[in-house]
């Protein structure tokens, strides 16, 4: 698939990049305004950056500026439509300019606005609001909205989500002029971290680290049986950890992927299905991971390097489940491998390219040692371009670091204005008090039962994933849904994993599951069936969650290393029985009762304790002599197994 059969396919399924072909005097402005906003973070990363709310005001305006010059009114330009654009362009620097030029008049007046503060404040809301539905539609401005009239008019609800009302002037300000709201926790994220690692993404992507990806996952898995679905696992899950968008990750790496798993004889479906839940599992993956982690590292006030251990075992469990179920449907079916002549030697890959990973490994390396993800991001882009010099095939000229800057300048605004709007929603809730009384909601309707809760948790991320990016979707939940889960004792780190990992695997779960639709689009599969496929590869990460509720240990939280290692053990088994229910296949086929065994033995050895995982076990060993006596009865009567 050609670059440009990529690009159509990434803006059928994912609205954010439906931009402008601009040409002339717009695209050089545009290019000149990203790699300005590029150059900007990097300076403010090596030489720290202004009071707070400013630097997240210039965050925002760079972010509003570029998308009214990249996205279009509606989906056909109109002549007339230049002059909204020309007005929404200047009207986005306003919120900036106004903030800065008044700065310290602003600040000897907390609490007591003026009339020019409100309509400036105004003035912001109307334009991230227009610039959220050009870039990712109406949802996320409905959703403002609704929240903006129960901060006004919420006093005249009766009952329980009364509150007290405030006036417009208490709303805007606290919408503009605080970091409460459209400059809160969010949008600080977005404007301290999230770029810089979009932009570090972008420099790893131009230094040719895409290509050797594919090579190395080609060299490690091309000769196994049913090779390029495990390709397609491990490439797309590197891949996804770097570029944190489940969507692009399918149309780049799957580009590649699918065709060949569909050559050597997968489904259309279950190879649009491998790729779709290996490029969302990406997302979970450390070191980068998708944004959300990042606000959860903000949000819980712990170091970002805190939350990659966490992940590493709950993420290695989700794709060690993909990895056995790619690998039951190809024994079943006796798919083969690739043909030798199109599998390079490790060693060679290795060799030739493993120096394009030294920023990476140096990120993770700084992480580790105690420096701010600002600086490790900061000196790993830094780091990239004298890195790709090692090869003329991979070196960054000029031209290629300017591409860089100016792709991951447009990379980030996307994350960036979809952190501003969930800023109003955030604030409002944090102002009315809406948040903690949904909390306690959640609670009451469940009676206080955990079980309950986490289901009514779950169903909440996993709605809203599928009508909103993961982003705003683990926000929302995790200021509204994971204070529920604190209230019955979740510790603050497990309940917002919990509310993480659902509001990510929204992108695989049908009836809308975006992810998968792209991979179909490239398969040429039906949209549904992938869907399915992919929901049901994806499975492990439905009870992944669930698992380190009742079981902490699968995050890392106890320093009983042998407790953490005999966790893991029991609960790989139970993720592989859970495998072979999904594929309905062990040694031989299942019939319906091995397959409801084989899910009870997961869930047994999934849910922590000493009687539960003897119970599991000892269902595995059934299952086990079950399909040993089963194959040697089918071999005895001439048939092959499966």
């Amino acid at each position: 698939m050609d670059d440009t059969r990529i690009q159509e396919t990434i803006k059928k399924y994912d609205r954010s990049e439906r931009t402008k072909e601009l040409t002339g005097l717009l695209k050089r402005i545009a290019s000149i305004v990203a790699i300005t906003m590029a150059l900007y973070h990097l300076y403010t990363a090596w030489q720290g950056t202004p009071v707070a709310i400013v630097h997240r005001s210039l965050h925002v305006s760079f972010t509003l500026f570029l998308i009214f010059l990249l996205y279009p009114l509606t989906k056909e330009e109109k002549p007339w439509h230049k002059f909204i654009n020309i007005v929404f362009l200047i009207l986005s620097l306003v919120p900036f300019l106004y903030l800065w030029t008044n700065f310290d008049e602003i600040i000897m007046r907390p609490g007591m606005p003026i009339l020019t503060d409100i309509i400036v404040a105004a003035i912001l809301i109307i334009t991230v609001m227009e610039a959220t539905r050009r870039v990712s539609g109406m949802v996320l401005p409905i959703l403002a909205s609704i929240f903006l009239l129960y901060a006004f008019f919420g006093n005249f609800i009766s009952g329980y989500f009364s509150h007290k009302g405030f006036d417009l002037y208490e709303v805007l300000e606290y919408m503009y002029l605080t970091t409460e709201g459209i400059y809160g926790v969010p949008i600080g994220v977005s404007a301290q971290y999230l770029i810089m690692f979009i932009i570090f993404g972008a420099f790893l992507l131009k230094s040719g680290v895409g290509d050797f990806i594919t090579e190395l996952a080609i060299s490690i898995a091309g000769a196994k049986r049913g090779g390029p679905a495990q390709v397609a696992v491990i490439s797309s899950a590197l891949m996804g950890s770097i570029n944190g968008s489940a969507v692009a990750n399918v149309a780049t790496t799957g580009a590649f992927t699918i065709p060949l798993m569909k050559r050597v004889g997968y489904t259309p479906e279950f190879a649009g299905a491998v790729e779709a839940s290996a490029s969302c599992g990406g997302q979970i993956l450390p070191p980068i991971m998708g944004a959300s982690a990042f606000i959860m590292a903000e949000i819980l006030g712990v170091k970002y390097v805190t939350i990659m251990y966490a992940a590493i075992i709950p993420a290695l469990l989700y794709y060690l489940g993909i990895f056995i179920t790619v690998y039951l449907r190809a024994v079943r079916r006796n798919l083969k491998s690739l043909d030798k002549s199109e599998i390079p030697k490790f060693v060679q890959v290795v060799k030739k390219k493993f120096y394009l990973f030294i920023p990476l490994i140096a990120l993770v390396y700084l992480m580790i040692k105690g420096y701010t993800p600002t600086f490790a991001a900061f000196f790993a882009i830094v780091l990239t371009v004298p890195v790709s010099w090692v090869n003329q095939e991979t070196r960054m000229g000029l031209r290629k670091i300017l591409e860089a800057l100016e792709a991951g300048a447009k990379g980030a605004i996307t994350v960036a204005v979809t952190c501003a709007i969930v800023g109003i929603i955030v604030g409002v809730s944090t102002q009315t008090g809406f948040g903690t009384k949904v909390a306690g909601g959640i609670i009451s309707l469940s009676g206080g039962n955990l079980i309950l809760t986490l289901i009514l948790t779950m169903l909440a991320c996993i709605i809203l994933g599928m009508g909103v990016p993961s982003i705003p979707a683990y926000i929302l939940t995790a200021n509204m849904a994971a204070p529920a889960l604190l209230k019955l004792g979740v510790p603050p780190m497990v309940s917002h994993f919990f509310v993480f990992y659902f509001a990510i695997m929204a992108n695989i779960t049908p009836p809308v599951a975006l992810a998968s639709f792209a991979a179909a689009g490239i398969s040429g599969g039906n949209l549904n069936k992938t869907g399915i496929e992919g929901f049901k590869l994806a499975l492990a990460g439905f009870i992944i969650p669930y698992m380190f509720v009742f079981n902490p240990v699968l995050l890392g939280l106890v320093d009983n290393y042998m407790q953490i290692f005999t966790t893991v053990i029991t609960a790989s088994l139970g993720v592989a029985c859970l495998s072979t229910a999904v594929e309905g296949y062990f040694i031989t086929n299942y019939n319906y009762i091995a397959r409801i065994l084989a899910l009870a033995a997961s869930l047994s050895l999934i849910k922590p304790g000493l009687m539960t995982d003897v119970l599991g076990l000892g269902i595995m060993a059934f299952l086990f002599i079950n399909q040993m006596r089963k194959r040697k009865l089918n071999n005895a009567s001439g048939h092959v197994a499966g």
